[in-house]
């Protein structure tokens, strides 16, 4: 018998096909407005065949095959997204399709052996693409179940063979205002640090978990859910999971991240999911599952702490949590 994990949950609270999903700014109502008034509608003809198409589907990873609920319908978990380079409310999904994935390179730089340049087709040939069923749990206390396709993120730090005084990875997004107006100084007053940034530890990067994301759902992984390369991290906030990357350095340095750098009494460097700690405006106790207006218990690491809490052993006096 399959050992119970501390994500299972009961029958009750699984995802249901259809649901009413109510619209949400994360920054001011009228800001939200703004952005939406801004986006360009969709042009199909910029919607291009992704080359990528045939390496999908992939093997499932039994290891991380049950993720302890029902995977999030795909309809769901592509239209409620968090992509503020195309606006502040969840339905960016048409803006997003603006968001040109080929030619997509990668930069790897910093403290490695030899920077270089990935092409993102050339980086797909090079590793054993994998599908893995992970939780994804956002920091507004919502959230749902994907089945990624991609590789282990340790794969690509292998890859750029770092020196032995790199103990960071610092990933950054696109940064093309005409392409993705959210990122237009005119939009939010020049408010916002772009282009998105985040950063993870060499130790955490490297964890079994820690996922390359290039596809969901048997296909190239969608625009709107961070084409055509992100990561996703199970047992941290969603923030963490950097959509659309074209760098990552290799760094001494601790990075200051997109939100930190925005908000940092409310995001931090670690932003490892506790339900017992919680945001400054939200307690993190509960969470919504996409599809359901019932609130379940959340999880400490989001029911992941056999894989990663040793990483976080001595750094007790950190702001693990937020």
């Amino acid at each position: 018998m399959t050992a119970k994990r501390p994500w299972n949950l009961p029958e009750r609270c699984v995802t249901p096909e259809s649901a009413y999903l109510n619209r949400r700014s994360l920054l001011a109502g009228a800001t939200g407005a703004a952005a939406a008034t801004l986006l360009p509608p969709v042009s199909r003809a910029r919607a291009e065949a992704d080359p990528s198409a045939g390496l999908y589907t992939a093997p499932l990873n039994g290891r991380f095959a049950d993720a302890g609920r029902a995977v999030t319908p795909e309809a769901i978990n592509t239209s409620y997204n968090n992509f503020y380079e195309f606006g502040t409310s969840k339905d960016i999904a048409a803006a997003a399709e603006a968001l040109q994935v080929r030619p997509w390179t990668i930069a790897i730089d910093g403290l490695v052996e030899t920077p270089r340049t990935l092409g993102i087709d050339d980086l797909l040939k090079s590793v054993t693409l994998e599908e893995r069923i992970y939780r994804h749990r956002c920091v507004e206390a919502w959230s749902m179940v994907a089945p990624w396709t991609g590789f282990p993120l340790r794969a690509l730090v292998e890859q750029a063979k770092p020196l032995a005084s790199a103990t960071y990875l610092r990933f950054e997004t696109f940064m093309d205002p005409e392409m993705a107006p959210g990122q237009k100084p005119s939009l939010f007053g020049g408010g916002l640090p772009w282009p998105y940034v985040e950063g993870l530890t060499v130790a955490e990067a490297t964890n079994e978990l820690a996922f390359v994301v290039t596809g969901a759902y048997g296909k190239p992984v969608a625009k709107s859910m961070g084409a055509p390369i992100r990561i996703h991290l199970p047992w941290k906030y969603g923030f963490k999971s950097i959509k659309s990357i074209v760098k990552i350095t290799f760094t001494d340095q601790r990075p200051a991240s997109f939100w930190e750098q925005l908000q940092a009494s409310e995001y931090g460097f670690w932003a490892n999911v506790n339900p017992d700690v919680p945001h400054p405006r939200w307690s993190q106790a509960t969470e919504r599952v996409l599809g359901s207006d019932e609130r379940i218990p959340t999880v400490i690491f989001n029911g992941y702490g056999e894989w990663v809490a040793h990483l976080y052993k001595g750094l007790e006096n950190e702001r693990l949590w937020a």
